[in-house]
């Protein structure tokens, strides 16, 4: 939000992979000061550095100058070192995008390739495939944690889905029905209890997933072309994902209709909605509700943002004039 509001956009990139936990907020800052001042890294004169941000293990550096951003970008690795930190960290180094900056994060079981393949090395052509997200480390169970932008990680979802396809069957067992390690690939946490409380009447059905913010507000704002459609639509959440299921008890072409206008409009929305976040965790009770009472007195004035109020926090959703107009209203009248 810093460098939109200076106008520092174009000249601010999104750092990835930063250690965050191991030294002070301001020790980190100067370190990553450092390490994108050095000409080595292609680097220039640093006038901020945002961390932490409300992405865990990500700042936002932005430099005097507009032209040192296409640098750093063409560096082909960035390894933050310093005698202060335990060892090399990897960093990703992405443009910062002024209409959305929509972070996700999830965990992918990698345990279905474990039979067929070197997890590691798995997990390497995964880095390659997609080298704007953020891996954590890979966990005995085969599990390891994900964050980056919705539209990467879809098409690191679908990167997966074509390997376990490729997969050899498994061999059938006697006295058992065969069994392939896809399927819960493709079926998310939380897709069985949903196709379970549905029995009953035939229903037509379609899943699909998307970014959790986009689904609250979509859900919020629906498009026309829902209106009126004669489908349930209801969603498991996992992390900041939402499996979302398109139900229908009257036609088949109702709900691929549904689910064709959900995906359509939810590719638009990512590329105009921003997200912003207004921490109460410090706060007193108090202090929070009055927070939670600005919010409600301004969303009349901003019809088009979605206030999403929680204990710790509340997050504002909507296209980024509106958002940052809202934020500013809240910072002026909390003063």
């Amino acid at each position: 939000m810093a460098a939109g509001r200076a106008g520092g956009g174009s000249r601010t990139v999104v750092i990835g992979g930063v250690p965050a936990g191991l030294l002070q907020d301001e020790l980190v800052a100067d370190i990553l000061t450092i390490h994108f001042q050095r000409s080595r890294n292609r680097g220039g004169d640093v006038r901020r550095v945002t961390f932490p941000t409300r992405c865990p293990g990500v700042a936002l550096v932005t430099f005097e100058d507009a032209g040192v951003v296409e640098r750093v970008l063409e560096k082909d690795q960035h390894l933050l070192q310093d005698q202060r930190l335990p060892r090399p960290f990897p960093l990703t180094v992405t443009r910062y995008c002024h209409n959305a900056f929509l972070w996700v994060s999830c965990t992918l079981s990698l345990a279905v390739f474990r039979d067929h393949l070197l997890l590691e090395d798995l997990l390497q052509e995964m880095q390659k495939q997609s080298p704007g997200l953020i891996f954590g480390a890979l966990q005995r169970d085969g599990q390891v944690a994900v964050q980056g932008s919705f539209p990467e990680l879809r098409v690191l979802r679908e990167f997966l889905l074509l390997k376990a396809k490729s997969l050899p069957e498994e061999p059938e067992k006697e006295g058992k029905p065969q069994q392939r390690g896809r399927r819960k690939l493709q079926e998310p946490r939380g897709a069985a209890g949903m196709r379970n409380s549905s029995r009953g009447a035939p229903r037509e059905k379609s899943v699909l997933v998307l970014d959790m913010d986009i689904y609250h507000y979509l859900m919020c704002f629906p498009p026309r072309a829902l209106q009126g459609n004669e489908v349930v639509i209801s969603a498991v959440t996992d992390g900041d994902i939402a499996t979302v299921s398109i139900e229908s008890a009257a036609s088949k072409a109702g709900v691929l209709q549904a689910k064709k206008t959900i995906e359509n409009h939810s590719v638009e929305l990512q590329k105009m909605l921003r997200k912003e976040r207004i921490c109460l965790k410090e706060h007193s009770r108090a202090e929070k509700q009055r927070y939670k009472e600005l919010c409600n007195r301004l969303k009349p004035h901003y019809p088009k943002v979605l206030v999403m109020p929680c204990d710790t926090h509340i997050d504002l959703v909507g296209p980024s004039a509106d958002v940052f107009g809202f934020t500013e209203e809240v910072k002026r009248h909390s003063r």
